[in-house]
């Protein structure tokens, strides 16, 4: 039994495409190949950054001859209903067989096909394949039809056996496929031709190209790892940049750097994204103080220096990156030191929340109303609720937010903090968007928990209102991750509320706010106080 080897090399493909795409060219060539009747006995699927490959283990030879008998209308059936039946059947009226029984006599078809060999299928199915191959994004190039993510150079397809290797006869815009791939693209040394799986992985590893994208993350993880410990040191975890990280190298060799000391004051979680979002560097914190103090950054290719020109690049260009964070943070520090954070709630006044429900202003009136209308029933204080409600959206007018969108709440707090407002007003500031998810924790201090459920109440009740619902396969708004907060921030508090009342409460403010003539300004004020 044949095993088969598909290679597609081309130029780079994005890191967060490959897994997805490894996967769907196994699903759509072993899907094809059971459809038309060659099993297999195991598979498995690749990537690296220049190629997408499967293994096929265990092919059948060939397709197995079929026969198939068909019961087709009556003899004396209407034409139209009789040439129906044999062009769905490919056979002639001469073909078919006339046979008699309870209900009469019927027309019967008797398909016959033959078995095919394993290369045939294995070309007509791969070339579907690539032909349709479901790229978020794809391009063409040159004068040919073909798309693909990237250019693709190289075709591999071979079927491998005991008694020999062949490749499958297949050309796709001019792309003949062959047996032949290359290695790293500066440390390898050319084309090369394979003859089996086993093969193909070994002479890969000697041209420097690790073929799992498992392997490279766990090469990754060790190597910084074990730099970081012998200076005393750990590296911060993020298992998704890993595994973005693997995607982007074939042969990754990892280099520590340091942090200028200028920058060691910034919060670590500034230090973290800057280098995360900008470089995709691992963080590097000393245990001891918990500040980030050095980077770890991943190259692909192996240099006489041992990484040092490459290091001392990526220190400048981080250098820059950080003395932009660096006027950033200093910057709102003193703005929330010397004006406070409502001049940033103010100016949020020009910005737009949505065009039916106001500004993002109007939205922290209403929010500030309901916090202090649920503090009670939550055991906070209700003046600090509306104050943390107040201010807890400030930092979306701050420099450094309007750079690191996801650091929104957490600069909050750390602005709150330089502001001296008190300390349960900070912590909301930073906890009010919580839970974001299934596995995001829950707040538990009552000032958070109320400022919390009148942002997601008022999300709700605001888009329930101008009817901006979920659908089953839209929720651009995130209303579901909004009621599954509430029903969580209810549950784990033991909350007992009327939530319908504050919902019934809400819905006015938004409709008031929607069309306030003179005659509701008195009730809108009362609600709002």
């Amino acid at each position: 039994m044949p095993d088969l080897l598909i290679e597609l090399f081309s130029e780079e493909i994005p890191a967060r495409m490959q897994t997805r795409a490894a996967e769907d060219l196994k699903k759509l060539v072993t899907d094809g190949l059971v459809e038309n009747g060659l099993t297999y006995a195991g598979a498995a699927a690749f990537s690296t950054p220049r190629r997408l490959t499967l293994t096929v283990s265990g092919l059948l030879d060939a397709s197995p001859a079929t026969r198939e008998e068909r019961r087709g209308p009556k003899v004396d059936a209407p034409e139209k209903a009789i040439e129906g039946f044999l062009r769905g059947a490919g056979v002639s009226r001469e073909q078919c067989e006339a046979r008699e029984d309870k209900k009469g006599t019927f027309l019967y078809a008797v398909i016959e096909k033959p078995g095919r060999p394993a290369a045939e299928i294995v070309a007509e199915v791969l070339e579907a394949a690539i032909r349709n191959f479901p790229w978020p994004k794809s391009m063409r190039w040159g004068a040919g039809t073909l798309r693909w993510v990237r250019p693709l150079h190289r075709i591999m397809c071979v079927l491998s056996s005991e008694a020999g290797d062949a490749v499958v006869p297949l050309e796709i815009d001019g792309i003949e496929a062959g047996q032949t791939t290359e290695g790293h693209r500066f440390m390898g040394d050319g084309a090369f031709e394979v003859t089996s799986f086993a093969d193909y992985e070994t002479r890969l590893k000697r041209a420097k190209v690790i073929l799992s994208a498992e392997e490279r993350a766990e090469t990754i993880w060790h190597d910084a790892t074990n730099r970081a410990f012998a200076q005393s040191l750990e590296v911060v975890e993020d298992r998704g940049l890993l595994a973005e990280v693997a995607g982007l190298v074939e042969w990754p060799v990892v280099l520590m750097g340091k942090i200028d000391a200028q920058f060691l004051e910034l919060p670590p979680e500034v230090l973290q994204t800057s280098m995360k979002e900008h470089q995709k560097f691992f963080s590097v914190k000393n245990p001891a103080t918990s500040r980030i103090e050095g980077f770890v950054t991943v190259a692909n290719v192996e240099t006489p220096d041992d990484g040092a020109t490459i290091l001392a690049g990526n220190n400048k260009v981080l250098s820059a990156r950080l003395s932009d964070a660096k006027f950033f943070w200093e910057n709102d520090l003193r703005v929330a030191k010397k004006e406070g954070l409502e001049a940033w709630t103010e100016r949020l006044g020009n910005v737009t929340f949505h065009n039916k429900l106001g500004s993002q202003r109007d939205r922290i009136e209403r929010i500030a109303a309901l916090a202090r209308e649920i503090a009670p029933m939550v055991g906070a204080d209700a003046a600090l609720a509306e104050q943390a409600a107040r201010v807890a959206k400030a930092d979306l007018s701050s420099e450094m937010v309007y750079e690191f969108p996801e650091l929104q709440g957490l600069m909050g707090r750390y602005y709150a903090d330089a502001a001296g407002l008190p300390a349960e007003v900070a912590a909301a500031c930073e906890e009010h968007y919580s839970p974001l998810g299934p596995s995001d924790a829950v707040p538990t201090a009552p000032v958070s928990v109320a400022v919390a459920l009148a942002d997601k109440l008022d999300t709700l009740t605001g888009f329930w209102a101008i009817d901006e619902k979920p659908t089953g396969s839209k929720d651009p708004y995130a209303l579901r991750r909004a009621a599954l907060g509430v029903i969580r921030l209810v549950l784990v508090n033991g909350l007992r509320l009327h939530l319908d009342r504050l919902f019934d409460a809400q819905i006015l403010r938004h409709k008031i706010d929607a069309g306030v003539d003179s005659d509701q300004q008195e009730l809108r004020d009362a609600l709002l106080r």
